[in-house]
């Protein structure tokens, strides 16, 4: 985990380094000062001697405005580290996530991302800084006041000697009990983000049916479940403090017993004596930040393990290493194709699939609710690669081509038809970001979008919100088609992309496609007969196989499936009438 968060310092490197140099620099120089007071009130107060007094009072300030200076720099240089970190953390995270296929993003659900790029990544830049000043300033600190303290009494020293064992022994115990509390609580806030992203997304939903009570409830019961699971670690992580200000206490006390009766007999001067309380100060209050850093760090592992799984995560779907980087055609084959979504299920939801369709074809699919529409032309693009037989596009394997070549030249319509927040411009731009205003048009004018397009106030400047909420279903469906166009591709995939359409619209978008790309192979996911009834040929699935492939006049004489869905439509439609 380390190794991995490691990679992302970077250009930070330099600044990480430095840290610990203006740190150790500051520690020595404040260690010096109790050692300098001693000798100040010794061999100047004591004995009157205003030239020392002036001599070791100017070297005093002088080291200790060197030590604020080194402070300083090392606070400032740990921000620098600990934010870059964060920032690459997060670059790291988001590229890692665009190369995901569909089956490594199913892994983790999207709030779990989220979370991962949000809370994970500030608790490891909180525990970084901590890291890069606390964790090296309390070791040195404690390190150097004991070679001072030993330096100015051997004697009186052995008590830290003593107390450090035990400050140790309860950290470890409090860590080891508060760790796995930490781990848990984390996955608990996916699922509250999960909760509030599902509530936010399905809002008009849950108004619809008055079910705000039940949402708060959902709510509620998880935000409880990380509030005890907080409060569990946070008392469990407050034994820290008491046992370190009891040891911390016993420590002042048996020292001031112990120096006292020295100076009373004469083995101890006033000014050790106020070094070594000094000492005994600064190296407690190290074992203190030590602990402090440690439950930080304690809380930011569960953190970097996660923010860790991701950057680990390997693409189940990459380029291979001499890709093919030439689209013949868009004919498209397969052969014998099986898919599972789960690796090593038994069960296939789509089974021992053929087909051979030619370039510039258009070609029908319908069938029931979970016969595998969709999976069949997923596919295509390599959103997901096949678990058994090969997908053939312009006579080539789809596993031997460039990816991003492969995707740029099969544009795909999904069911969820997705905007993003910018000018309708923009989102259209998605397909071509070099293409001209006339492109756009004609575009539109192809998906029947342009019509009510403009009579928006701003024509195609006009602000779409995000997820599209300002245009109806069907507007979106045409301007994801027109998006799609821009692409100008070899295969284009509607999956069930018109079903907010009127059959008027329906109908002239499919015209518009016969007559102006009838050189792109076209698959249209449809449940409506009249939207496939024209293609060339028509693919019947039904529980996730190839039920039959033919015209409409073929299926309609032959194919229970398709007569049942054909006179059941026609049927309905006379009813309307």
């Amino acid at each position: 985990m380390i190794r991995t968060l490691a990679k992302s310092i970077r250009e930070y490197k330099l600044a990480s380094i430095i840290t610990p140099i203006f740190i150790v620099l500051e520690v020595i120089l404040e260690v010096l000062i109790p050692y300098m007071m001693a000798a100040l009130i010794d061999k100047g107060v004591d004995k009157q001697d205003m030239d020392y007094i002036w001599k070791m009072g100017l070297t005093l300030a002088i080291v200790a405005m060197a030590s604020l200076i080194c402070s300083a720099l090392a606070g400032r240089f740990a921000a620098v580290a600990s934010a870059g970190l964060a920032k690459n953390l997060r670059h790291d995270m988001f590229y890692r996530i665009q190369n995901f296929s569909f089956a490594n993003i199913d892994k983790f659900s999207a709030a779990s991302l989220v979370t991962r790029m949000t809370t994970d990544v500030t608790n490891i830049q909180n525990s970084y800084q901590m890291i890069l000043r606390m964790a090296f300033r309390a070791p040195f600190m404690m390190i150097f006041a004991m070679v001072m303290s030993f330096r100015v009494n051997a004697q009186l020293s052995w008590i830290f000697v003593i107390a450090i064992p035990i400050i140790a022994l309860a950290l470890g115990i409090i860590i080891k009990c508060a760790h796995p509390i930490f781990t848990r609580v984390f996955k608990k806030y996916d699922k509250l983000n999960n909760v509030v992203q599902e509530n936010l997304h399905g809002i008009r939903v849950v108004k619809s049916f008055v079910r705000e009570d039940h949402e708060t409830e959902k709510f509620r019961k998880i935000s409880g479940e990380i509030y005890n699971d907080f409060t569990k670690a946070e008392k469990i992580v407050t034994f820290n403090m008491p046992v370190m200000q009891i040891c911390i206490y016993a420590c002042i006390l048996l020292i001031s017993w112990f120096s006292a009766r020295l100076i009373v007999y004469g083995g101890m001067t006033t000014g050790e004596l106020a070094s070594m309380m000094t000492y005994v100060m600064q190296i407690l209050m190290s074992l203190m930040f030590i602990s402090i850093a440690m439950v930080l760090i304690t809380l930011s592992k569960a953190s970097g393990d996660r923010v860790a799984e991701v950057l680990n995560e390997i693409p189940d779907i990459t380029s291979p290493d001499d890709p093919v980087r030439d689209i013949r055609d868009g004919s498209i084959v397969f052969e014998n194709v099986s898919f599972s979504y789960a690796k090593n299920a038994e069960k296939f939801c789509l089974k021992n699939a053929d087909l051979n369709i030619k370039s510039g074809q258009t070609i029908g699919i319908i069938g029931g609710t979970g016969s595998s529409k969709s999976t069949l032309v997923q596919l295509i693009p390599r959103l997901y690669d096949a678990t058994e037989g090969r997908v053939l596009v312009g006579g080539v394997d789809v596993r031997n081509y460039d990816l991003e070549l492969l995707r740029n030249n099969v544009a795909m319509v999904l069911q969820k038809n997705v905007l993003f927040s910018g000018t309708i411009k923009e989102n259209l731009r998605w397909g071509n970001e070099n293409a001209t205003d006339e492109e756009l048009i004609k575009a539109c004018r192809l998906a029947c979008a342009d019509e009510f397009i403009q009579l928006m106030p701003d024509k195609y400047d006009t602000y779409i919100e995000q997820g599209g909420t300002n245009v109806s279903g069907g507007q979106r469906q045409r301007l994801c088609i027109a998006r799609a166009l821009l692409k100008k591709p070899k295969i284009l995939i509607l999956d069930d992309s018109t079903s907010a359409v009127d059959t008027k619209t329906d109908s002239l978008i499919r015209k518009a496609f016969l007559e102006e790309i009838p050189d792109t192979t076209k698959l249209i996911i449809a449940q409506r007969i009249s939207s496939v009834q024209d293609a060339d040929k028509i693919i019947v699935m039904d529980g996730g196989s190839i039920n039959a492939v033919g015209t409409h006049e073929e299926l309609l004489g032959s194919n229970k499936i398709y007569q049942e869905v054909y006179y059941s439509q026609q049927k309905g439609s006379a009813d309307d009438e």
